[in-house]
């Protein structure tokens, strides 16, 4: 398995600090709040996109809310190969 990007590596580890809770919005404000950089949505979709395609996440969505014009959430969690990659990148 390749090493992660630092992207990459920020979001399995708002992932895994968010728990349920992990759906784009929070995990954004989380890498923003400890890396104390400016991130977008745009900026997070496209590592989670490819964390999911190699398996290192899953996404399921919720159910839909009123408040978001009938829209589900999608929620991330982590798959036991998404542990495996940041145990690694910790050794690194």
């Amino acid at each position: 398995m390749p090493l992660l990007t630092r992207a990459e590596e920020l979001i399995l580890l708002a992932i895994l600090k968010l728990k349920d809770n992990a759906y784009c919005v929070p995990i954004l404000d989380h890498i923003v709040e400890i890396s104390e950089e400016k991130w977008t949505l745009g900026g997070i979709y496209v590592p989670l996109n490819r964390l999911e395609k190699n398996g290192l996440v899953i996404s399921k969505l919720g159910d839909p809310i009123p408040e978001r014009g009938g829209k589900s959430k999608r929620y991330y969690n982590l798959t036991s190969a998404g542990l495996k990659a940041l145990e690694k990148m910790k050794r690194v």
